[in-house]
């Protein structure tokens, strides 16, 4: 006997819930690549990312998932030999690393703080060290799906200011764009990617960069340059160029609709509704924690994402409670990757299209789960959850009454 019929909750990190309205612009009749509607959807998007990425500097399109993004970001703006520096702060940022290493750049990995967050210290003081200039680039993610941490990024680019250093500053928004606060230019990142399948709310399958004039400028001299990645190609005055080929219609229908529906929102509603439910699921997980078998990851509250919340299970397995939310109650929540972390814990997704209904039931399956399995939590997980999330839009009414 189960509980799980009905509509089935995706709690995972990406790729996250599709919105109907997002279904309903892909189910679309082909249409010619060369003219007409075609066009406008790609002008528009490549705009309407701007506004999104908050950059006035040029976006590119690619029918890639993020490691594609990751592979342009490098091959645009760098050449064979040239060393990276690579933020460490879970897992995500040590892969593109391993990335630029295939490509023939030198990888070079700033270790991280145990479950923290990138020291911007670390990085000031590596980079005075880097006498010669060597180091061509830093790469960091804001947001690493993985541990669940948010790195600093205006601290990080203070860090590379005040040493003095001309790296570009590479940050992977995968996780965060439209989840989390994110300023391009008045941050100052030269290069930053996104993928669409987490808070752009559409299938997997594209990738974004946005590129600032200082990277621009870098890829004028870059030597590992493709044709598929290549900028120059995607800023010719034929449309076909700016996909290389021919474009991902139905995928960009789907990417249209779903700007639209955050541009109706407001971005900066957005992230604070992301606000909002993250704080409703940390206060749950606090108060399961007391139990001793549950932990955040994640040390520091200010260290923690909006997106993910990645959480410790100690003496308990986590594969039957993701089982038992799946199998018994219809609710699928990430498993726990990485090497510290595998078979270690789980991970609450809250990014995208979300709402309250969405996480506290998602919360309210999981306590469930707990009970069910005997597993050791403390007791009163959904009412912290709900008092978190009533005193802060209380909080809010009294702001805009």
């Amino acid at each position: 006997m189960t509980v799980r019929q009905g509509r089935e909750f995706l709690s995972i990190p990406g790729p996250t819930t599709v919105p109907d309205r997002v279904l309903s612009a892909m189910h679309h009749p082909a249409v010619d690549i060369y003219a007409g509607e075609l066009l406008e959807t790609t002008m528009t998007c490549l705009g309407d990312l701007k506004k999104i990425f908050r950059t006035q500097g040029e976006t590119y399109i690619y029918a890639a998932n993020g490691h594609g993004a990751w592979e342009a970001s490098l091959t645009n703006c760098l050449s064979r030999g040239d060393k990276v520096l690579v933020l460490e702060s879970g897992l995500f940022a040590v892969v593109w690393g391993e990335m630029a290493g295939v490509l023939g750049l030198d990888a070079e990995i700033l270790p991280s703080r145990p479950r923290r967050a990138v020291d911007p210290e670390a990085l000031e003081a590596r980079l005075r060290a880097d006498s010669h200039g060597e180091i061509k680039a830093v790469l960091t993610v804001q947001i690493d799906t993985a541990s669940g941490v948010v790195n600093d990024i205006p601290a990080l680019r203070r860090a590379i200011d005040h040493a003095g250093h001309d790296a570009l500053l590479m940050v992977d928004t995968i996780a965060s764009l439209a989840c989390m606060p994110f300023e391009m230019d008045a941050w100052g990142v030269d290069v930053a990617i996104a993928g669409s399948q987490k808070g752009l709310m559409v299938p997997p399958g594209l990738s974004f960069v946005a590129a600032n004039d200082k990277a621009r400028q870098r890829h004028q001299s870059a030597a590992l340059i493709t044709r598929y990645w290549d900028w120059t190609m995607r800023e010719g005055p034929e449309h076909y160029m700016k996909y290389c080929g021919t474009a991902p219609e139905h995928m960009l229908f789907g990417l249209r609709e779903s700007l639209d529906m955050l541009l109706e929102e407001g971005l900066d509603n957005a992230t604070h509704r992301h606000a909002l439910l993250a704080g409703a699921t940390r206060a749950a997980v606090a108060c399961w924690g007391q139990g001793g078998t549950m932990e955040f990851n994640i040390l520091e509250d200010a260290e923690r994402s909006n997106s993910v919340t990645t959480v410790r299970i100690n003496g308990a397995d986590p594969a039957r409670l993701l089982e038992f939310c799946k199998d018994h109650c219809g609710v699928i929540l990430g498993i726990g990757i990485g090497p510290e972390l595998t078979g270690k814990a789980i991970r609450i997704a809250h990014m995208g299209h979300v709402n309250a209904p969405m996480i506290l039931g998602t919360l309210g399956v999981l306590e469930t789960a707990l009970v069910a399995l005997d597993i050791d939590h403390g007791r009163g997980g959904i009412e912290a959850a709900t008092a978190s999330l009533g005193a802060a839009l209380a909080q809010q009414n009294r702001e805009t009454a």
